[in-house]
């Protein structure tokens, strides 16, 4: 009697034993499943990781190419704009030399002018078109008095 409860001892303790292993090995496989699906992840993760570096150092580049290439726009700009003033005070030296040349053309004694006040503090420049504006609109009002006074009519 005693021999078979321990046969039925033995026989509960292997039972136990096959039940944990059954659930041993459910738990290894979800846990191996699992284990897949990180390094799965992993290798996404480094994959993505690489295409944004190789991203960034396109963006890098492009941005490297845009800042010469504004930078030489802006050096062709200013180089632009100082030839301009250059060719506006050309310009208002010949307008100057015509208005001199008309005067004395006339016969008559240039009006006496005004003492020029001394020059006050220099405004900021006005925008190129402005200053084009008011220097056609000069040059008309100079034709137009030089065409009053060719015609006999004094302004």
């Amino acid at each position: 009697m005693i021999g078979a409860l321990i046969e039925m001892l033995v026989c509960v303790l292997l039972t136990t034993t096959i039940v944990w292993c059954v659930t041993l090995d459910r738990r290894l496989r979800k846990l191996k499943a699992d284990e897949t699906t990180l390094r799965q992840t992993i290798v996404d993760l480094v994959t993505a990781t690489e295409k944004a570096e190789r991203a960034v150092a396109g963006l890098r580049a492009i941005v490297t190419d845009c800042d010469e290439t504004i930078a030489a726009h802006l050096r062709d700009a200013e180089r632009q704009a100082a030839d301009l003033a250059g060719h506006i005070r050309s310009g208002d030296d010949v307008i100057a030399r015509i208005a001199r040349i008309v005067e004395s053309a006339g016969g008559r004694q240039p009006a006496p002018r005004a003492p020029e006040p001394a020059p006050p503090a220099p405004p900021a420049p006005p925008e190129p078109q402005a200053r084009l504006a008011a220097t056609v609109a000069a040059a008309q009002a100079f034709a137009d008095r030089a065409h009053r006074r060719v015609n006999g009519r004094a302004a």
